[in-house]
Order: structure tokens, then C-alpha cells, then sequence
């Protein structure tokens, strides 16, 4: 499973995701959430399938990365599922078995939230982390978030710890798994007993990956202090970033694409309005 967390990692490629201004990215990104959440109806649903799709396209990643990348979230999917197939109440009553009730409002809420889970799982990975470095994704945000230097908000250290956050993610992943191995070969189970027995099994991976977590964080800091790291005050950066006449051709026709979710909303839904 820890295998599985693509979180914070970066696919290098050449694709028009790849070459894409990392803030336009950002833009996209946060655009994307906001109709993913506004979809209501079937047709929006399946449209916005089809347009993660030609996302997916574009961007030229590997299925198996993606699909590999969904695992971690599946059981908060699956579970999310369940919870709006038995509480969903409507009137057209599919099953009746005692005092479970399933109606067909139940089964069409379940997938579209389990849609919606996955599409903002992949379409934020395809706009963001996967397709641009950690050093893209800082100089983004700050550049985006420099208005509020005006008002004295640290935005070059604000932008720094999330690059080291999501730079930290695999890093923190693959100790994880060093020293779950080690333990195993002490003879720790981690496998079998009851939810509470495993997770006092985890106690013994816990404390050292916490351990492990601040001495990396002390020698990370250590090394920017002797490098004279004083924060983004009179910092330069070695490439600027630079809007090109593609980047905002590409975020007008993304914009038409995505609010195109608002016109689908307005065709009924067979079942009712989710």
C-alpha cells in the first residue's frame, strides 16, 4: 500500500500539461475543484469523466501510475459509497429487507461521490503534482500569492514549506517502508489480530519514522542555514516564469471547457437532482 502513494511526485515528460505555466496549472487546478464539486446531474457527471480522460490524454502518464495512485483512497471511496446507498432516502424503492431500504436516489448519490473522490484525485495529480517539479510549484505559488506581501504575509516562506512538504512525501513513504521490513524481520506482525491489536503494531514503525522525520528536518535546516538561507527577502530565482501566448490561449479554451459543467447541470437527472 505505501507503494502505491504517488503523492508529491513528479513524472518528468513533454507533454502540454508539462509545458504549461506552472500558475496557470494552479488556476486550472483550484477551477477544476470548484466544478467538480458543482456537477449535479448525470450529464455533467459523464461529461466531466469524459473531459478527466482527455485530461489523462494529454498529459501522457501511465495508466498504471494513476490507477496505482487511486489504491490509498479507495476505502474512503468505498466506504463513502455505502454510507449514501443505505442513508439516501427517495421514492423509488429498489430493495426492502427488514429495515435496510435502498432506493435508486441511494445508488445514483453512491457514484457520483465515488466519481467525484476520483476525479478530484486524478485531475488535481494530472494538473499539479505530476506533471510539475516542486520548484515550478514554489515559484507558482509564490508568484500567485505575492499581492499579499503588501500586507506583510511571509509568502516566499509559506511557498517554501509547501515545495518541502510535497518534496518530503516519497522520502517519508520509502522510510516507511524500510522500517516496517525491519520490524517484520524482528518478528513483528503487522498482519493479524484485531484493529486495536494492529494498531499497537504500528507503535514500533511510529516512533522511529517521527524520530527519522525531525533529524531530517534538522539537517535540512541546518544545511540552508549554511548556505546563508535568510528567506525570500532580495532572493532571485535562476529561471523566471513567463506567460506565452500559448499558456493563455491554453487557459481561456480550459475555462470554456470547464464552466461548460454549469451548462450540463441544467438537463435532469432520471432519478432527480443529486
Amino acid at each position: 500500500m505505501l507503494k502505491d502513494v504517488t503523492l508529491g511526485q513528479y513524472f518528468p515528460g513533454n507533454s502540454f500539461f508539462h509545458r504549461l505555466d506552472p500558475r496557470i496549472k494552479i488556476i486550472l487546478m483550484l477551477l477544476f475543484v470548484v466544478v467538480t464539486f458543482f456537477a449535479a446531474n448525470l450529464v455533467s457527471f459523464a461529461y466531466l469523466v469524459v473531459l478527466l480522460g482527455v485530461m489523462i490524454a494529454v498529459s501522457r502518464l501511465r495508466l498504471g501510475v494513476l490507477l496505482r495512485g487511486l489504491k490509498p483512497i479507495m476505502v474512503i471511496a468505498i466506504f463513502t459509497a455505502f454510507i449514501n446507498i443505505f442513508w439516501t432516502k427517495g421514492e423509488a424503492l429498489l430493495v426492502q429487507f427488514g429495515f435496510i431500504h435502498i432506493y435508486a436516489e441511494g445508488l445514483w448519490r453512491a457514484l457520483f461521490m465515488v466519481v467525484r473522490i476520483v476525479s478530484l484525485v486524478l485531475g488535481t495529480s494530472v494538473l499539479l503534482s505530476y506533471t510539475t517539479t516542486p520548484m515550478e510549484l514554489t515559484d507558482a505559488l509564490e508568484s500567485l500569492l505575492s499581492p499579499l506581501k503588501k500586507i506583510r504575509v511571509p509568502v516566499h516562506e509559506f511557498a517554501m514549506m509547501m515545495s518541502l512538504a510535497l518534496r518530503f512525501v516519497p522520502t517519508l513513504v520509502e522510510e516507511t517502508e524500510k522500517i516496517i521490513n525491519a520490524q517484520k524481520a524482528r518478528g513483528a506482525d503487522f498482519e493479524s489480530g484485531n484493529v486495536l491489536q494492529r494498531a499497537k503494531a504500528l507503535i514500533p514503525v511510529l516512533i522511529p519514522l517521527f524520530v527519522s522525520a525531525f533529524r531530517r528536518a534538522t539537517e535540512l535546516a541546518t544545511a540552508m542555514e549554511c548556505r546563508c538561507y535568510t528567506g525570500g527577502g532580495g532572493r532571485t530565482r535562476m529561471n523566471q516564469l513567463k506567460l506565452h501566448a500559448k499558456d493563455v490561449a491554453g487557459l481561456l479554451v480550459s475555462l470554456f471547457i470547464l464552466t461548460a459543467v454549469f451548462a450540463f447541470n441544467q438537463i435532469p437527472l432520471p432519478f432527480g437532482v443529486l
